[in-house]
């Protein structure tokens, strides 16, 4: 199960809930054979231990990440609780979701063409369907609301 785990490691860069998930898993699809019970719950914290893993780390690549791709504050805390980081682990991410919103809100109406990035204006029908987008995206109501109404060709500038 070491060498199971130490090739995850080594491929992915994982926070240690998904270790324990993976791990968990390949037990339940192998089943164990060893002398001593299995116990993934030690082996991830002895991989913590020796820094093979760092869930404040993974917390703040996997926000950035997802900030470039355009996704909002909400859906970056939704991918970070599914990869199991503790809230403790997640205040450099969340700080960092925050100081990002707007470009990230720039990016993902750049990249589905909305607002000030459109062909033309939308119709009532469409622009309901852009907010329901960026909503999925994980972007604020408010945020939403000003990308899609803004007028194609017009210039965004920051609220402080």
């Amino acid at each position: 199960m070491r060498d199971l785990a130490l090739r995850h490691v080594a491929r992915f860069a994982t926070s240690r809930g998904k270790l324990l998930a993976y791990l968990n898993r390949k037990l339940r699809e192998r089943g164990w054979g060893g002398e001593r019970p299995a116990d993934p719950e030690t082996l991830a914290d002895h991989f913590v231990d020796l820094h093979y893993i760092d869930d404040a780390g993974y917390a703040a690549m996997k926000s950035a990440s997802l900030a470039r791709r355009g996704y909002g504050a909400r859906r970056v805390e939704e991918e970070l609780r599914a990869a199991g980081i503790a809230q403790s682990d997640r205040e450099q991410a969340d700080a960092q979701t925050r100081r990002d919103a707007w470009s990230a809100a720039d990016r993902f109406a750049r990249r589905k063409r909305l607002g000030p990035y459109a062909v033309g204006p939308l119709d009532p029908r469409q622009r309901e369907k852009a907010i329901a987008a960026f909503l999925r995206a994980g972007h604020d109501y408010a945020l939403a609301r000003r990308w899609v109404d803004a007028a194609p060709g017009q210039e965004m500038v920051e609220e402080e």
